[in-house]
C-alpha cells in the first residue's frame, strides 16, 4: 500500500512539473510563431508537445471513464464558447479533469499517512478531493465563459455602430464585416477574432448564412443570435441592412438600460445582509456600550 502511494505521488508530481513546462517554458514552433505576430487569430493547431502529452494521459483515462458522443459535443461547444477552438481542446480538459481526480485524493491519501490520520476522515477527504477534482475545471470552464460572454454582450453595441456606418458609406456586408473587425481589434479583442473566422470562412467558400449562424453557435450570446438570425433575413429579403441594424442597435440599447436599472434596483435587496451582518452590530454596540459601562460600575460599586 505505501509503494503504491509512494508511486502514485511521484507520478502525480511528475505530470504537474512536465505541465508547467510546457506550459510556460516551452519554444514555440517557427510556423506558430509566425503566424501569432501576423494575427493570432490565424494560428495554426499543431502537434505539440501539450497536445500530446494530453492526449497521452487522456488515452488511458478515457478507457476506464469513457464519455458519449453526446457529451463529449456539448464539452466541444462549451470550450468553443470559452474561447478554446482547437479540436484537441476537449481532450486537453479531460486529462486535466480526470488528473485531478486521481491526483488531488492521491495526495490526500499521502498526507493522511504520513501525519498518521484516522482512516475515516482520509477516506472522507480523499472523496471530497476527488470531487473538487472534477468539478473545479468545469466551474473554472463556466466562469470563463460567462467572462467571454459579458465581454462579447457589452462589445455588441460599438460593432452595429461601426457596421451602419460601414454599410451606409457603401460597403457590402462581407466588406462591413471585415472593416469592423479590423476596428475592433484592440478595443474588443473577442469578437474582432469571431468576425476575423466569419470573414476567413466565406473566403474559403462557405455560404454568408451559415459562416453567421457559426458565429452565433461559438459564442453562445442570446443577442449574437438575434443580430445574426437579423443579418440572414435582411440579405435574403433584400431588405435595407443599415436601417434593420439600426433599428436592433436601438432597442439592445434600451435592453442594456432595462437590465442596469433592474441590477439598481438589486442593489437595495443586496446591501440587506451586509448591513445586517456587519453594520448594524457596530452601531448597536456603539450606542449601548456607554450605557453598559455605566451599567457595570454601578452595580459593581
Amino acid at each position: 500500500m505505501l509503494i503504491l502511494i509512494v508511486l502514485l505521488t511521484f507520478t502525480s508530481l511528475v505530470l504537474g512539473v512536465m505541465s508547467l513546462y510546457w506550459l510556460f517554458a516551452r519554444q514555440q514552433g517557427v510556423v506558430t510563431a509566425r503566424l501569432e505576430s501576423i494575427d493570432p487569430s490565424l494560428t495554426l493547431i499543431e502537434n505539440n508537445p501539450v497536445t500530446t502529452m494530453a492526449e497521452r494521459v487522456a488515452e488511458p483515462l478515457n478507457r476506464i471513464v469513457p464519455i458519449s458522443a453526446k457529451d463529449a459535443a456539448k464539452l466541444q461547444k462549451r470550450l468553443l464558447n470559452a474561447g478554446y477552438r482547437s479540436p484537441d481542446a476537449a481532450m486537453a480538459f479531460r486529462a486535466i479533469q480526470l488528473s485531478l481526480v486521481v491526483a488531488l485524493p492521491t495526495l490526500v491519501i499521502t498526507i493522511g499517512y504520513l501525519l498518521d490520520r484516522p482512516v475515516r476522515t482520509t477516506v472522507i477527504l480523499s472523496v471530497l478531493g476527488a470531487a473538487i477534482g472534477f468539478y473545479l475545471p468545469r466551474m473554472i470552464l463556466g466562469n470563463k465563459i460567462k467572462q467571454r460572454q459579458l465581454r462579447i454582450t457589452w462589445g455588441l453595441a460599438d460593432t452595429l455602430d461601426l457596421m451602419v456606418v460601414a454599410v451606409e458609406a457603401g460597403l457590402g456586408l462581407n466588406a462591413a464585416l471585415n472593416r469592423v473587425a479590423e476596428e475592433l481589434k484592440k478595443t474588443h479583442p473577442d469578437l474582432h477574432y469571431e468576425l476575423e473566422l466569419v470573414n476567413l470562412e466565406i473566403r474559403v467558400g462557405r455560404s454568408r448564412e451559415e459562416a453567421l449562424r457559426n458565429l452565433a453557435e461559438r459564442t453562445g450570446v442570446d443577442d449574437i443570435r438575434s443580430f445574426v438570425a437579423l443579418l440572414i433575413q435582411a440579405d435574403r429579403y433584400g431588405s435595407s441592412i443599415a436601417k434593420a441594424v439600426r433599428i436592433f442597435a436601438e432597442s439592445l440599447r434600451t435592453k442594456r438600460r432595462q437590465k442596469a436599472e433592474q441590477a439598481s434596483q438589486k442593489a437595495a435587496l443586496k446591501l440587506i445582509f451586509p448591513l445586517t451582518v456587519f453594520l448594524f452590530p457596530v452601531i448597536l454596540l456603539m450606542i449601548l456600550a456607554p450605557a453598559v459601562l455605566n451599567l457595570i460600575d454601578l452595580f459593581v460599586m
